[in-house]
């Protein structure tokens, strides 16, 4: 049993076993040459060597890399002290020539009512620039009246010789001055400001005052200001010079100062003028109450509505007699979309003209109008401001639409012109007055 197991186990075949036998090795496995195997094996250990060197090899190029660029990089650090500490230590030697900064290269511009142009020639003067400007500006015309100022970022200076110094001089001397240097530092700071020319009139000739005159709104103004000559007005509505001496004041009225504007009372209408057919209106309705033995006073309002752009007549509610008119205003016009522009009322049969009542009650700033002798086919009709309580008369065609109405053509064909009467064409007879004055003369020494 035994030896039958191990037939099946063994094929002893009919071969003689070889020395190299292996019972263990499977019959699919290949043949292993254990030549080869050592041959193998030596390569594998000549790579493995070949790569355990490489990396020792790049390491130590990498480091040749980074000395040789630290060594580079080394060199020029270490010249540039070099270079810059002669300056640091030696400040008063004169640097090297360098390329202008941006700020050298901006040009100036000028500067003036609204107007602003770049300077491209900075070689001129400022007053040289002042004459270039003077046909635009001729305000500028006079030199002595103009001074100029240069406004470079937060500096800013004031040019006291304007015929002796020029643009470009003056802005360099800003840029290189400390004060500008230090000015660019700060925090927010312009790093690129534009440099300002600009003029100032700093004189007129009209209406300016010498430094010993001026003029004051009070005794107490004139007298702090300590001028050789004061004009001041006065309740009385006057206007006093007064003069300071070494004797006392001398105080006298002024006509003609040329210190004080030309101002002519009156009215300068804002409004369009009140249409002719509401006047027509007005007359009729004034009218009415003259038409019989009790005649009466009538009230009528004229209101400018802003909103409609457009004149309304309103009659309030009133009380009259034959010489008084006692209103009380209509509250629908009350709203500031109203301006209470007229007060006009009737005369009835008398003449037009304010009275004394009427200066009374008229105190509110407004246009007042009185129309009387409305008996006749053209009444009297008189119209004043009231200047909160203060009156003058005006022209009532300065508010009011004076008649027109339309002609024909042909009538204007039958007019002619001629520069004088004939009758005061005919000549004198010299001759015969001088007879008619000897005449005289001898029949007086002839009464004597």
């Amino acid at each position: 049993m035994e030896n039958q197991n191990n037939n099946e186990l063994f094929d002893l075949g009919s071969d003689p076993i070889e020395n190299d036998f292996d019972p263990f090795v499977s019959d699919d496995e290949p043949d292993i040459n254990i030549a080869d195997i050592a041959e193998d094996t030596s390569e594998q250990v000549a790579q493995a060597e070949e790569s355990a060197t490489e990396p020792a090899e790049v390491e130590e190029e990498a480091e040749e890399e980074a000395e040789e660029e630290a060594e580079e990089e080394a060199a020029p650090s270490s010249e540039t002290p070099k270079a810059e500490t002669p300056v640091k230590a030696a400040p008063k030697t004169e640097p090297t020539k360098t390329e202008p900064t941006p700020l050298e290269e901006k040009p100036p511009v000028f500067e003036y009512a609204g107007a602003t142009e770049t300077i491209e020639d900075t070689s001129k003067t400022f007053d040289e620039l002042r004459i270039e400007k003077s046909a635009d500006f001729p305000e500028l015309e006079d030199g002595k009246r103009v001074s100029w100022t240069m406004e470079y970022g937060k500096i800013t200076k004031a040019v006291a010789d304007p015929k002796g110094t020029s643009i470009g001089k003056m802005k360099t001397n800003i840029e290189t001055s400390k004060e500008f240097e230090d000015s660019l530092k700060k925090r927010g700071a312009d790093k690129n400001p534009t440099c300002k020319i600009k003029p100032r009139v700093t004189a007129q000739s009209k209406g300016t005052a010498p430094s010993y005159k001026g003029v004051f709104t009070s005794v107490k103004a004139a007298e702090m200001a300590g001028k050789v000559i004061s004009i001041v007005p006065a309740k009385d509505g006057k206007v006093y010079e007064i003069r300071n001496t070494e004797m006392g004041k001398f105080i006298t009225p002024v006509i003609g100062c040329d210190l004080l504007s030309d101002v002519q009372a009156g009215f300068i209408p804002a409004l369009p003028l009140i249409p002719m057919y509401m006047m027509k209106q007005i007359v009729t309705f004034f009218r009415h109450y003259i038409d019989n033995d009790t005649q009466h006073e009538v009230l009528v309002n004229i209101y400018w509505d802003k909103q409609d752009k457009r004149f309304i007549l309103d009659v309030p509610e009133q009380t009259v007699t034959k010489v008084s008119v006692d209103g009380q205003k209509n509250l629908d016009y009350a709203h500031e979309r109203y301006i209470h522009y007229m007060d006009i009322h009737s005369h009835n049969s008398m003449k037009a003209f304010f009275s004394a009542i009427d200066d009374a009650d008229e105190k509110a700033t407004r246009l007042y109008t009185v129309i009387g002798n409305l008996h006749k086919y053209s009444p009297d009709i008189k119209t004043r401001i009231s200047n909160g309580g203060k009156f003058l008369e005006i022209d009532p065609s300065e508010v009011f639409e004076i008649i027109k109405s339309p002609f024909p053509n042909d009538w204007k064909d039958k007019v002619r012109f001629r520069n004088s009467h004939k009758d005061t064409d005919a000549k004198i007879d010299t001759k015969d007055l001088w007879n008619k004055i000897m005449n005289r003369i001898d029949n007086y020494e002839i009464c004597a």
